[in-house]
């Protein structure tokens, strides 16, 4: 029997929920705010709804939401790894950039260097592949120096 009325009274409130009535609420001859579902006549009735559904949210046709990081925490995941991916690659392009840049300066000094010693007029030396060494002859040295001259053009500009 308990059961049974206990049941009766959960789907009784079950209706009186989803049953909800208009709410008016007025000003009596008091000067006092009443509420109820029937207003008195002859009174100035404010009508009080029931709580509405929030509007729904306008289409999203670009799929701005999914870009803003709408989506659940896998999509985010995979968001931050690839920015993480990305940085990294930017990380390696700027120090392989820079070691370029060093190597250049590296090659620009050696050519400066070596078309000082050719212009300075002392006498050159090589070694053959004998082991043998020899002196650059006048024609030897010019050759060389344009040589120098180019490669200085080549790696300082």
């Amino acid at each position: 029997m308990r059961i049974a009325t206990t049941a009766m009274w959960m789907v009784l409130a079950l209706f009186a929920t989803g049953a909800q009535a208009q709410v008016y609420c007025w000003t009596t001859k008091d000067g006092k705010r009443q509420c109820g579902d029937t207003p008195p006549p002859g009174v100035k009735v404010t009508t009080m709804g029931a709580p509405t559904a929030p509007a729904a949210a306008p289409a999203d046709p670009a799929g701005k939401a999914a870009k803003k990081g709408a989506g659940g925490p896998a999509d985010q995941e995979q968001e931050f790894r690839k920015r993480q991916i990305e940085a990294q690659k930017s990380r390696e392009k700027e120090q392989q950039a820079q070691q370029q840049a060093e190597a250049k300066q590296q090659n620009c000094e050696r050519a400066r260097e070596a078309l000082r010693a050719l212009e300075s007029g002392q006498r050159l030396s090589r070694v053959d592949k004998e082991g043998e060494r020899y002196y650059l002859d006048e024609q030897q040295t010019a050759q060389e120096t344009e040589r120098a001259r180019q490669a200085v053009q080549k790696n300082c500009t």
